[in-house]
């Protein structure tokens, strides 16, 4: 098929990847323009476009698609299908409707559940045990579109957002292929109204960890920041952030660490910490952070 590809972030790329190996034609790729980054503040191309210059192929990205010019342009391009995957731009109708066979989005959750910018955080954050990828006919509304396919997966129970997202990116490149090879032959199924929830962006105000909650709520909540923003507590003055855990046997007050394998009360039961960073430092595991820096027995977080 002739593919106009939209996407941006590392997770779109292994599509990318996917419809080239499949062998169809991409068009042309959008993505998000180059932003400012690092200590010199160069622009620095999206992980799509730097791995679509990789591929040889066309790179636009229009900070809008609302104007007559932008959606002329895209409409030349004569594609079958546009793949959308982590955009960042909401598609005007006129977009929309340029490709002969609409645009099909791939979106990481089981819809309806997890509409919008942060499913894979929310679903660890709220302690859901199963996930997935959804191919979707794209319309006007926020991720409201019919389910063309949908894939399931477990959410392993000391799995991290980076660790889930990786996965569903796989299985997203996967699912696009399965459903383009029998695009004709899929019946939207229009998704239903009981069950929609919104997975609203990630904020930082959400990060420091309560103790006082339960601690099957704060091993979600590690587990479900992790890597970024990374949810964090204080010790010592010094900020760490607690990038992975798993439920522990134990009894305490609130953020009192009980044993030497970094067991932590909370409201009630406990949680073990397995991954920890230091401000300035890089990720380690909880035998070696605990190398350079004693939390005790019985030390408050």
């Amino acid at each position: 098929m002739r593919v106009i590809f939209m996407g941006t972030p590392d997770f779109s790329v292994p599509v990318l990847e996917a419809l080239v190996a499949a062998g169809h034609e991409v068009a042309a790729v959008y993505c998000q323009p180059p932003r400012r980054a690092g200590r010199g503040k160069q622009a620095r191309p999206t992980p799509v476009h730097a791995r679509a210059l990789e591929l040889g192929l066309e790179v636009r990205h229009p900070e809008s698609l609302k104007d007559a010019v932008a959606q002329a342009d895209f409409a030349a391009l004569d594609a079958d299908v546009a793949v959308v995957v982590a955009y960042g731009l909401i598609l005007p109708q006129a977009v929309l409707d340029a490709p002969r066979q609409g645009c099909v989005n791939i979106h990481a959750s089981l819809l309806p559940r997890w509409r919008g910018a942060a499913p894979i955080h929310r679903a660890i954050m709220a302690g859901d045990r199963e996930t997935g990828i959804c191919i979707m006919q794209m319309e006007a509304g926020l991720d409201t579109g019919p389910v063309l396919l949908r894939r399931a997966t477990a959410i392993g129970p000391e799995e991290t957002t980076g660790e889930l997202h990786d996965r569903l990116s796989k299985m997203g490149a996967e699912a696009i292929i399965e459903a383009l090879a029998q695009l004709d032959h899929l019946t939207p199924e229009p998704q239903p109204v009981a069950g929609v929830t919104y997975a609203a962006k990630i904020d930082k105000s959400e990060a420091r960890i309560d103790w006082t909650r339960p601690a099957a709520e704060v091993d979600a909540q590690i587990r479900g920041l992790s890597p970024f923003p990374g949810a964090w507590v204080e010790h010592e003055g010094a900020r760490i952030k607690l990038l992975g855990s798993s439920i522990a046997e134990g009894q305490g007050a609130p953020g009192e660490v009980l044993d030497d394998r970094l067991t932590v009360a909370c409201g009630s039961g406990a949680v073990r910490i397995s991954r920890l960073q230091r401000a300035g430092r890089a990720a380690q595991d909880a035998e070696s952070f605990l190398l350079g820096h004693a939390l005790p027995v019985g030390a408050r977080l």
